[in-house]
């Protein structure tokens, strides 16, 4: 499918590329746009995305996770969604707990577990208090050193049992690896069901409990988080031209903050929220431009001949990255986030694009055509040190999980577009399909507050 990309304009044609879902391009295809109708569209039934894990980091922590003592009619399996979330990471492997379930207030034999093969144990509880939410409680056992690691009490009503258990999972995960859990994080992306039928939808980082923010004839693209998580920034073509729109998802309102002459594409939030990247073509030629959230104050950084896209804010708020052929070819460059002369930072192949930092600023993540192949390349910034991260072919739209750890983007797997994760040693991967339609353009959210 020949579809509109974010902040991809002007004259520039790219070399020959295959014809597929998830081509990367620097040319918007707005002539297909131009005779879509306008009308509002209603939306399939909403299903289950699944995972299938596809690879297994190098060091895996075994560990076994009981079934939780439960009391009551619970709506979730919490113990189930801990296991799907440490499993999806790949950094743990999980040993068989068996049929049995074991409250946190039950002795265990941590010496048997450890003759099991686990070097950690989780067991909890559910109950269903009189109000009608959930007590919910667990530990983690160290079965090496016969200690208890952690241990904690929820209570929460029954739709957010689902994200109890995620945050249980987090908790686990850091005792364990050091490093902040991203399971009841939040991930945004866009479905296409036809032509002229589009969502835009959120749902847990797993692809579960997914609810539509945006529902259009036609197409969204590039939808972007801000840092406190209460905003999503994205390209609208319901007007038929691209218009930048800021929406509130607390309320559902939203607002047009970049409806220039022309085109106006490629929204990335300021480490503060406050201030906008864009692309605009308002006076002939792609452009990046800083605006505030609300639209105001529109002020040119770039100012050449070539085409300059994507732009994207490392996080301290120093750098844009930014995608550019003004050396003849698409290239990643950075530029000082106020303006300034621009830094080439690949150098490797004739097509790089679509730029992502890693939350510390070490990294940088982009996709990168390599013997036909558009895969997703991992950068160390300071040591100049490129890495292949995915094993699929049609790779697009990488975005960092809020601790650096794990990438998640789009491809195309079976002539089908699907979100799939993707460690940044590359070791870790998993694939993440929907019921139906094409999934793409994904963006992963922030840590909660």
């Amino acid at each position: 499918m020949n579809r509109p990309k974010a902040g991809c304009l002007g004259p520039y044609n790219p070399p020959p590329m295959p014809k597929t879902r998830a081509r990367p391009s620097l040319v918007d295809s707005l002539v297909l746009l131009v005779g879509l109708a306008a009308a509002a569209a209603s939306g399939p039934t909403r299903a289950q995305m699944t995972v299938e894990i596809t690879g297994v980091g190098s060091q895996q922590y075994p560990i076994a996770v009981a079934s939780f003592k439960t009391e009551g009619n619970a709506p979730q399996d919490v113990a189930a969604i801990v296991r799907a979330d440490l499993t999806r990471c790949g950094q743990f492997r999980m040993v068989d707990a068996g049929d049995s379930a074991l409250a946190e207030d039950e002795r265990v034999d941590l010496a048997q577990w450890r003759a099991r093969g686990a070097d950690t144990l989780v067991v909890g509880s559910v109950a269903h208090l009189a109000d009608g939410r959930f007590d919910v409680r667990f530990r983690l056992y160290d079965n090496v050193k016969n200690a208890q690691l952690d241990g904690l009490a929820y209570v929460a009503p029954a739709d957010e049992l689902r994200l109890t258990a995620h945050r249980i999972a987090d908790r686990i995960y850091e005792k364990l690896t050091g490093d902040k859990g991203v399971f009841a994080t939040r991930i945004a992306y866009v479905v296409e069901f036809s032509k002229t039928g589009y969502e835009l939808q959120i749902a847990d980082a797993d692809g579960a409990n997914s609810q539509t923010a945006l529902r259009s004839r036609e197409p969204i693209i590039s939808p972007t988080w801000s840092p406190d998580g209460t905003l999503l920034a994205y390209v609208s073509f319901e007007t038929h031209k691209p218009v930048v729109y800021v929406h509130t998802l607390a309320t559902g309102t939203r607002s047009a903050v970049a409806n220039f002459k022309g085109s106006n594409s490629a929204p990335a939030f300021s480490p503060d929220g406050k201030t906008l990247a864009v692309v605009l073509t308002k006076d002939g030629n792609s452009e990046i431009y800083l605006i505030g959230v609300d639209g105001t104050n529109p002020r040119r950084l770039t100012v050449n001949d070539a085409i300059d896209t994507e732009p994207y804010f490392s996080t301290d708020g120093a750098w844009i990255y930014f995608t550019s052929d003004r050396g003849g070819s698409p290239q990643i460059y950075r530029m000082p986030a106020a303006g300034g002369e621009a830094q080439r930072m690949t150098f490797n192949g004739d097509y790089n694009i679509s730029p992502r930092v890693s939350p510390d600023g070490r990294l940088l993540a982009y996709v990168s055509r390599r013997n036909d192949l558009f895969q997703i390349e991992v950068l160390d910034i300071g040591l100049a040190q490129e890495l292949t991260v995915t094993d699929t072919v049609k790779d697009e739209a990488p975005t960092f999980a809020p601790n650096g750890r794990l990438l998640l983007y789009a491809t195309e797997v079976g002539g089908r577009g699907i979100l799939a994760l993707a460690s940044t040693d590359g070791r870790a991967r998993a694939r993440i399909t929907g019921p139906n339609g094409d999934i793409r353009e994904p963006s992963w959210g922030p840590f909660a507050k």
